[in-house]
């Protein structure tokens, strides 16, 4: 079961950077039982699922998919997309943040272009009194997303990053980020044993670790996790050592154990929902499913239920 698992994990990774396959997807639409997963490909429907979400008494962020950006007119475009949607947010009084991949606004064609991007976005933010949170992508890129976060945090307090428990340095950087609101999660990429532990058990204690260090250096902790024993974990930890429950939130996506999320609210604590739209799902979609191989078998029910 394990090798199987971890061919599945290779193959669907193998294709979200398919960049073939991801031009083909935008002619097809939300298929595959994609739309179970990505709440429409426009700002209109991302704003409808977003409500319904609120009114189901979940806060959300959302991420406007692009991959395979190489051109600034691209990322300029990405940059825009970003603007209206925190306008979008702003003006239906949706409760909801904003998550951004710096790749997508130009990161891999120049660090200084891509902040300059990313600086617009912020003055937005700020004028709407809304946060921004800067997904971390793959460790090669780790460097940059993290000299960046510094810049913009000079400017902005309305900015945050991902942490990956996987990555050896993660408390490390857990600790340099100390104060900073943080979306601490297990890792989604492929990484190599040089950079990374690949053992479930050591990730999952390294990221209770890098969970509770920063819960005891009073930083506002979003814990981005399905796992409903690293759930418990942490609510046992929280109610242990005295910490409010306005001092951290769980995070799950868009589709994804929507039971445990309602079991969240109902129990009185925060849950945010990370919510993708747009068309450039494909690559997104391709990576939900190398995660667990549950995932394929929940994309097929969605296929065949149409």
């Amino acid at each position: 079961m394990m090798a199987l698992e971890k061919i599945s994990r290779s193959f669907f990774l193998s294709l979200s950077k398919n960049k073939v396959l991801n031009i083909g997807a935008k002619k097809w639409g939300l298929g595959l039982g994609a739309s179970q997963v990505v709440a429409g490909t426009t700002i209109e429907s991302m704003i409808k699922t977003v409500s319904q979400l609120n009114n189901e008494g979940l806060l959300c962020t959302v991420d406007h998919l692009g991959e395979f950006v190489l051109s600034k007119e691209e990322a300029r475009y990405a940059t825009k997309k970003c603007i209206e949607t925190l306008e979008a947010i702003a003006t239906s009084g949706v409760n909801c943040q904003l998550s951004v991949k710096l790749t997508q606004l130009g990161l891999d064609i120049d660090d200084q272009f891509c902040l300059e991007n990313m600086k617009e976005i912020m003055k937005v933010a700020k004028k709407f009194h809304n946060f921004v949170q800067i997904d971390m992508e793959d460790y090669s890129r780790k460097k940059a997303t993290l000299e960046i976060l510094a810049a913009l945090r000079e400017s902005y307090d309305n900015v945050g990053t991902v942490i990956q428990a996987y990555l050896y340095d993660a408390e490390d950087d857990v600790e340099m980020l100390k104060g900073m609101p943080l979306r601490l999660v297990k890792g989604a990429y492929k990484e190599q044993e040089v950079v990374a532990f690949q053992d479930k058990a050591r990730i999952d204690n390294q990221y209770l670790r890098i969970i509770k260090k920063h819960l005891m250096n009073g930083s506002y902790t979003a814990i981005g996790s399905h796992d409903h024993v690293i759930i418990d974990k942490v609510i046992e930890f929280a109610n242990q050592n005295g910490i409010p429950r306005t001092q951290f939130e769980f995070q799950m996506l868009y589709g994804f154990r929507t039971d445990l999320q309602k079991d969240l609210v109902d129990k009185g604590y925060t849950m945010r929902v990370y919510v993708p739209f747009g068309e450039d799902w494909y690559g997104y979609f391709m990576r939900r499913l190398a995660e667990r191989p549950q995932n394929v078998t929940f994309a097929l029910k969605g296929l065949l239920s149409k």
